[in-house]
């Protein structure tokens, strides 16, 4: 039953993180630094951190939020793909700047979440 509960917060999601990338992105499409990625992970960890500040005793609420939605919501993948990229692509300083913001953002995000929960 759990991989089920998993899987519906996969299928909300990775669609969320689809829609919310793209609207950030072509909103700041000249921007080096990929706000939309960078956005979509700040909130799945600010996520995270309610859920873990929450304390939920309900192991299906974190298959669900935890594991499902924000599994599929949140991209260190395409984050480090995109740094990577800006410092092949010449551009060191933005490749620098999205990975520590991304780095300290998201671990403020999450800190903020606990301490919110």
């Amino acid at each position: 039953m759990t991989w089920l509960l998993i899987a519906v917060g996969g299928l909300v999601g990775a669609p969320s993180r689809y829609l919310l990338d793209t609207a950030v992105s072509s909103q700041l499409h000249r921007s080096a630094v990929p706000w939309g990625t960078m956005l979509v992970n700040i909130c799945g960890s600010f996520v995270l951190g309610v859920l873990a500040g929450a304390t939920v005793a309900d192991g299906r609420v974190f298959a669900v939020v935890g594991t499902g939605f924000c599994g599929a919501f949140t991209t260190f993948s395409t984050f480090a793909w995109e740094a990577f990229a800006l410092a092949e692509d010449g551009r060191p300083r933005a490749a620098l700047v999205t990975v520590a913001l991304g780095l300290v953002l998201g671990l403020a995000a999450a800190a903020a979440g606990y301490a919110l929960a």
